[in-house]
């Protein structure tokens, strides 16, 4: 029995070991809403290792979780499910006074195909939608956990869903700094949740 527990005990220790992204930083705890702040709307908490964010349909604010921290030049991952509605992954985000709370780019999170795309809040709108041959071929489905990757360097960014590029822009005229944020849309029913958001800032 004791040779078992120190067997169990290693494979447990280099699956945690091995489930860390080389070079990259937590920027979510698993645990709290540390370093991050709610702006008016909806509702935020840490569920089972994992950011919950839910609205009514009666809450007209787009609800945003912003990180307390600006990037710029950067690498982050993250996993994300849509339950219901239509949310957004925010970054080099601005503060604004307004029912939205911010300006700037989000990669589209939502039970759609447009997932992966960028919208501008407050600027262009739609810059980019994923086309039909990466919706084929990404297979990304409401409700599942969806692995998220944003490369964000100089004017290039770049959108993979499930290991797919979904979305890239070169030399974009957006803004090349500001916060990361979680969205809540307003007039809508909403349930969405983010876990295992880490970053790489050591970019070129």
């Amino acid at each position: 029995m004791k040779y078992l527990t120190c067997i169990l005990a290693f494979f447990l220790t280099f699956n945690l070991a091995s489930a860390k992204e080389p070079g990259f930083t937590p920027i979510f705890d698993g645990k709290t809403l540390k370093g991050w702040e709610p702006m008016p709307g909806g509702k935020w908490e840490v569920v089972d290792g994992a950011i919950v964010g839910t609205s009514p349909r009666s809450e007209r604010r787009h609800g945003i979780l912003l990180s307390d921290k600006e990037y710029s030049d950067f690498v982050v991952k993250v996993k994300f499910r849509v339950l219901k509605g239509d949310s957004g992954f925010y970054f080099r985000s601005g503060r604004v006074k307004s029912a939205v709370s911010v300006n700037g780019f989000q990669v589209e999170v939502d039970t759609s195909q447009e997932t992966g795309g960028l919208y501008e809040t407050g600027g262009r709108a739609w810059v980019r939608k994923p086309s039909p041959a990466v919706v084929k071929k990404r297979a990304y489905k409401r409700g599942e956990w969806t692995d998220l990757e944003l490369s964000a360097i100089g004017r290039d960014v770049t959108v993979k869903i499930n290991g797919v590029v979904s979305a890239e822009l070169k030399n974009d005229r957006g803004r090349t700094k500001g916060y990361f944020g979680l969205q809540l849309h307003g007039g809508q029913d909403m349930h969405v949740e983010f876990r295992d958001i880490v970053i790489r800032t050591d970019v070129k």
